[in-house]
């Protein structure tokens, strides 16, 4: 935002009118941003039975190869997001894309374990600050009272990338010696120069802040800005919920807690994720396709319950019950599945994916909230980094136990208890309802559902 943003928040029916305008024209954007970017995360998954039998690679060295991913991704997250902050959303989040989009084309090389441990490593390098930035990216264009949608549209596109991802990653996968090639090699080289694409799109797309979008009228950037600079005011003077100073954000008891939170949704995510096709083979007689199919339907089912969550938390400012009910969904979901059999616990997957899904996408509104100034971007680039590192526990996790004992059982439930505990540590978090705050909630939006 300028250094000099408006003192008031000017005419309404203006603001109404700048906050529809934003949300029609950015948001979609970051949706297929989003898209692009989660399939080239989980379609290693769909790949793993391939690259295990082409390279050798046992299911503890896949595993531990997928969470390297986050190793990097947390060690680079907050330098990533203090320079999107300096260089402008525009110019560093089409630098991610592309860069990533590279990396994850030249998968085609993991030839072995080594090759395979070092890109996974510089994927997480490339595509490190993408998610915190958006998050960072919606507090630059968002009021508090309409952010659980605004986040809310951004996880419904990971449920649309997993619908998509499944059926074409399954298609990709049966070239098999295509060209020479196996199916693997195409799935990653044409999914890469995917985000590459929407990369050079962004460029010419995206709008950094708001004073400097030609479809906003000067009456509706003044509004926009003084209304963002109002509730900026408003967090910078609150004493009782102060937010830590960049230095000692780890010390602060409510970071940890934020961290803690949403390595617990990363953990159950990525638990499922890579992993679920592999469920679906239990079922037996399934081809490649049709199990790509099958995966879709626990994400087909989070689409639904994302947008209304988003809706209901905005709605409310129950922020935190939302949050806790996904939580309980989610272990109740994992549990039953760790328990029973290969048909039943796809269903409860479903259950489980629904749950994670929606206290993933219900999260960020809180700490968006919580944080002020100069502290939003380094601190959701924390509580990103260190919840992402449940990605790199999930399948390191998972393949240490599948080798260990034959199944997966046992790291389900280790995980659903994990979401038990977060689901207690809920009630911990503090944020100010945007409807006790007197935040007048966004009618152009209310409209639009």
């Amino acid at each position: 935002m300028p250094s000099s943003p408006p003192t008031g928040t000017g005419d309404p029916a203006a603001l109404d009118s700048a906050t529809r305008k934003a949300f029609r024209r950015l948001v979609p954007l970051v949706m297929i941003m989003f898209v692009v970017n989660y399939i080239d995360r989980v379609n290693i998954g769909f790949a793993k039975d391939a690259i295990e039998t082409d390279s050798g690679i046992g299911a503890a060295a896949y595993g531990l190869g997928a969470g390297l991913f986050f190793v990097t991704y947390a060690i680079f997250e907050i330098p990533s997001n203090l320079l999107l902050e300096r260089f402008g959303a525009k110019f560093w989040l089409t630098r991610i894309m592309v860069s990533w989009g590279l990396v994850s084309a030249a998968m085609v090389f993991a030839h072995n374990e080594t090759i395979f441990y070092v890109l996974r490593l510089l994927l997480g390098v490339a595509e490190a600050g993408f998610f915190a930035g958006v998050i960072f990216y919606f507090t630059q264009w968002f009021p508090d009272a309409v952010r659980g949608r605004a986040n809310a549209a951004l996880y419904s596109a990971s449920t649309i990338a997993a619908v998509i991802a499944g059926p074409v990653s399954g298609a990709l996968l049966s070239l098999n010696g295509f060209a020479g090639l196996r199916g693997w090699q195409w799935m990653f080289l044409l999914e890469g120069l995917a985000a590459v694409l929407v990369g050079v799109a962004v460029w010419f797309w995206l709008v950094s802040t708001p004073d400097k979008a030609p479809w906003l009228t000067d009456e509706q950037k003044t509004a926009l800005l003084g209304k963002l600079a109002e509730e900026e005011r408003a967090r910078a003077a609150t004493k009782r919920d102060r937010a830590p100073s960049r230095w000692s954000m780890l010390r602060d008891p409510q970071m940890l807690v934020f961290c803690f939170v949403y390595f617990a949704a990363q953990l159950a995510q990525y638990s499922v994720t890579f992993w679920l096709p592999s469920f679906v083979r239990r079922i037996g007689g399934l081809g490649e396709f049709l199990i790509g199919l099958i995966a879709v339907v626990p994400f087909a089912a989070a689409f639904v319950a994302i947008l209304l969550a988003g809706r209901i938390s905005d709605r409310t400012g129950l922020r935190r019950t939302v949050l806790g009910s996904g939580f309980l969904l989610a272990a109740v979901g994992l549990t039953v599945a760790a328990l029973t059999s290969p048909v039943l616990a796809v269903v409860m997957l479903i259950v489980a994916t629904v749950g994670f899904k929606v206290a993933a996408s219900s999260f960020f509104a809180i700490p968006q909230q919580y944080l002020a100034g100069a502290l939003a971007a380094p601190g959701i680039a924390l509580i990103n980094s260190i919840g992402n590192l449940g990605g790199f526990v999930a399948p390191t996790l998972m393949g240490q136990v599948q080798e260990r004992t034959g199944s997966v059982s046992g790291g389900l439930l280790v995980v659903a208890a994990t979401c038990v505990v977060a689901l207690v540590a809920c009630a911990l978090l503090k944020y100010v309802s945007p409807r006790r705050a007197g935040i007048r909630p966004e009618v152009a939006l209310a409209r639009s559902r």
